[in-house]
């Protein structure tokens, strides 16, 4: 069956734009649909990103875990939200950075603003605890997934695809240093030889700069591989692949290699829930929430508008 493409490029003839009337051919709509099935499945977890679709079908609908297989199925999904056969938003697949500005279209605008911030108040519930905690992620597309469960304890989460950066560790120690605190770095990654070193290096450097920086004695780091690690490889039986004989790393490594996104999103959110919630002190959170709840009854009441 042919696809009746709004705006085809004049270059590729591939879609642009929506497609107006998408039939897929048998075989494809058979693949979204047991694409549409992974995400119905984990909908509570929406964005994902299409690695994360293609390992849960390589697992469950035996698809080919080949990265032609991965092309041709990012090919398909991209036509299915094109045909609005699946919503744009349950896939992640940007790259897009940009900064924050807070203009205003004019003063009752800011004050309709302020008023939002005062009816969705939150306390910073890391304020009260004895040590600071980041969340670093390799894939910038699972960000989402990992903020939704590190929100609620104020933990920010971070995508660390440039984490090896000279100027992205000297940001991170100033944080630390002016927070003044110990601090816990969770980090997510791909379980393989690159990942791994830049992990042990990026924390070797930065504990370098705090312990030179840092404004007194109970100011330190310490970098935590939550996952993807050998024992959740093997936990989970999950896919792996050789290493690749053209990275260097590779001579002392002993197994196979595998992605993080083969790890389900229900899995990894609660990972990352136990490894947060084992490094704060509960009572104090407790405590924490309640008063959050008392602030911003109060800051309701402040922001109400002047009777007419």
């Amino acid at each position: 069956m042919s696809l009746d493409v709004s705006t085809p490029s004049r270059k590729t003839g591939r879609a642009r734009g929506y497609i107006t009337d998408y039939r897929p051919q048998a075989k494809t709509r058979e693949l979204l649909e047991q694409a549409q099935a992974v995400l119905d499945e984990y909908r509570q977890y929406w964005p994902l990103t299409c690695r994360q679709i293609f390992y849960r079908l390589v697992g469950a609908h035996g698809y080919d875990k080949t990265e032609a297989a991965y092309g041709r199925l990012c090919h398909h999904l991209a036509n299915a939200r094109r045909g609005k056969l699946i919503p744009f938003y349950a896939i992640r697949d940007d790259g897009v950075t940009t900064y924050a500005r807070d203009h205003f279209e004019d003063r009752d605008a800011f004050l309709r603003r302020v008023r939002e911030m005062g009816k969705n108040y939150t306390r910073d519930k890391l304020a009260g605890q004895d040590r600071h905690i980041e969340v670093w992620c390799e894939a910038a597309g699972m960000l989402p997934q990992l903020d939704d469960v590190a929100e609620p304890y104020s933990v920010r989460a971070y995508s660390s695809g440039g984490f090896d950066s000279l100027t992205a560790k000297k940001n991170l120690t100033n944080r630390i240093c002016r927070i003044g605190k110990p601090t816990v770095i969770l980090h997510l990654g791909d379980f393989d030889p690159s990942g791994q070193s830049i992990f042990d290096s990026v924390a070797e450097d930065v504990e370098a700069f705090v312990m030179a920086d840092r404004p007194h004695g109970y100011v330190n780091v310490t970098f935590e591989r939550v996952a993807l690690t050998s024992r959740q490889v093997q936990q989970y039986d999950l896919p792996t692949a050789p290493p690749k004989a053209t990275d260097s790393r590779s001579k002392g490594w002993t197994g196979g290699t595998c992605q993080l996104e083969a790890l389900p999103p229900n899995i990894i959110a609660d990972i990352l829930r136990e490894e947060i919630e084992c490094r704060l002190d509960m009572v104090q959170y407790g405590v924490d929430q309640a008063r959050e709840d008392n602030d911003r009854d109060e800051i309701q009441t402040l922001l109400l508008p002047p009777p007419r």
